[in-house]
C-alpha cells in the first residue's frame, strides 16, 4: 500500500419500466471492462433486455452519424448477439432517449457515492461488496411518487419480461492476426502450443483469445478450439487426437524413440541427440531439431551424418541441424574421416613395427 489515490469509475444500468438499477466501481474504461460490466448487469437482472440502450463510447460504437447506419465494434455486436439483445446507441446529444438511467445516475451519486464518500478502501473487491449493499437499500427504498419500490415492481413486472441468459456468460475476446501454424500441425500463443487440423499446417491464422479459451479461424473459419492455458503457463501443448495426421498416430514420437535411432547410426549421433534433449526443458521441444537431425542421414546415408556429428562435436557442445547441414553440403566429413582413418593408420604403423612368428627365427621344429 503506497497511500496513493486511485481514481475509480462507475457503470451504471437500470431497467425503464422499474428502474431497477445495476451499479459496479471499475479502474478503467477499456473495453474488456465495459463488457464484462455489461455480462455483471444481465448477471445481476437475472436476464437480458430486448433492447440495450447504450452511450457513444469508443469502446462499443465507431460511428454514429446523422444519417445512415451506425457501426458498432465487431465485439459489442458479438456480446449483443450472445444475449439476444438489440445494441442501440442513445443519439447524440440528446439525453431524452435514455432518461431512466440519467435519472438513475444521478440518485447514485447521493444512494452511493455520497454515503462512501468517508470510507477508505484498500482493494477494489471491498469496494464493490459495499456498493453492491448501497445498491440493494436504494433499490428497495419506496417511491416518493408511486407504489412500491424499485424491486417490488423489478419482482412482479419486469423481471418475466427479460430474455433467458444463455448458459455460458459471455466473455471478452482479443484478435491475434496472421500466426503461422508450423509443420507439426500446432500454433503457438504465449509459449504454449495448440493444436490445428493437418490440413492446414503451413497457412496464416487468426486467433480469437478470451479468459478461458482459444479459438483458430483460418479464412474466416473456426478450424480448432482449445481451453487457454493461465497466462503463468509456458511450454504445455493442448493437442487433439483428430487434429493430427494419421503418420503422426502411427509413428508416435518421443525421446525413447530418438535415442533408439541415433543409437543405431553411431555415437557421436548419439551424443547429439542427447545433449539436444539435455539443452530444452521440455521434452516435446526437442522433437523438432532432433527430427531435423536424423533425416539428415538419409539423405546423406548414416555413415556420413556419424562423421559429420563427430566433427562437429568438436567445435560445438551441441551440434544443431545449422551446424551439421553445411558440413555435409561442402563435403567436410568426407574429408575429415579419410583424414581421421589415415591419421589412425599411421598411428597403429608406428606403434607396432614389424612382427615375424617365431619359424622366421627358426623355432619350434628348427632347433
Amino acid at each position: 500500500m503506497t497511500g496513493d489515490e486511485i481514481k475509480v469509475y462507475l457503470f451504471v444500468g437500470t431497467l425503464p419500466c422499474s428502474q431497477y438499477t445495476y451499479v459496479e466501481p471499475c479502474l478503467d474504461m477499456k473495453q474488456n471492462t465495459w463488457f464484462n460490466c455489461h455480462v455483471h448487469m444481465y448477471e445481476y437482472f437475472g436476464g437480458s433486455t430486448v433492447r440495450t440502450v447504450c452511450d457513444n463510447l469508443k469502446r462499443g460504437v465507431i460511428s454514429h452519424p446523422k444519417e445512415g447506419e451506425i457501426i458498432r465494434t465487431d465485439a459489442y455486436e458479438a456480446l449483443g448477439d450472445h444475449y439476444c439483445t438489440a445494441i442501440m446507441p442513445a443519439p447524440v446529444r440528446k439525453p431524452k432517449a435514455k432518461t431512466s438511467v440519467k435519472g438513475s445516475v444521478g440518485k447514485i451519486a447521493t444512494a452511493v457515492i455520497a454515503k462512501l464518500r468517508n470510507n477508505v478502501y484498500y482493494t477494489l473487491a471491498d469496494l464493490k461488496v459495499d456498493v453492491l449493499t448501497a445498491l440493494k437499500v436504494f433499490n428497495d427504498r419506496p417511491f416518493q411518487k408511486r407504489q412500491g419500490s424499485r424491486t417490488e415492481i423489478y419482482d412482479t413486472i419486469e423481471r418475466s419480461c427479460l430474455k433467458p441468459l444463455p448458459v455460458h456468460p459471455y466473455e471478452a475476446v482479443t484478435w491475434f492476426y496472421n500466426n503461422n501454424i508450423y509443420s507439426d500441425c500446432h500454433i503457438v500463443f504465449e509459449k504454449n502450443h495448440y493444436s490445428c487440423p493437418y490440413q492446414f499446417a503451413g497457412k496464416m491464422a487468426d486467433l480469437r483469445v478470451g479468459d478461458s479459451f482459444i479459438e483458430i479461424y483460418c479464412h474466416c473459419e473456426r478450424i480448432a478450439s482449445h481451453h487457454c492455458f493461465p497466462y503463468y503457463a509456458i511450454d504445455q501443448w493442448s493437442t487433439h487426437d483428430e487434429d493430427l495426421p494419421e503418420s503422426f498416430k502411427q509413428a508416435e514420437w518421443n525421446q525413447e524413440r530418438f535415442i533408439k535411432e541415433a543409437q543405431a547410426m553411431g555415437d557421436s549421433t548419439l551424443m547429439v541427440i542427447q545433449r539436444i534433449f539435455e539443452n530444452t526443458r521440455l521434452p516435446e521441444r526437442a522433437f523438432d531439431p532432433s527430427k531435423s537431425v536424423l533425416k539428415l542421414g538419409k539423405k546423406y546415408t548414416s555413415v556420413r551424418l556419424e562423421n559429420a556429428c563427430e566433427m562437429a562435436l568438436k567445435t560445438h557442445r551441441s551440434p544443431r541441424y545449422k551446424h551439421l547441414k553445411p558440413i555435409l553440403a561442402a563435403g567436410e566429413d568426407i574429408l575429415y574421416a579419410n583424414d581421421r582413418d589415415a591419421t589412425h593408420k599411421a598411428e597403429i604403423a608406428s606403434t607396432t613395427g614389424f612382427i615375424r612368428g617365431a619359424s622366421y627365427y627358426g623355432g619350434y621344429n628348427n632347433d
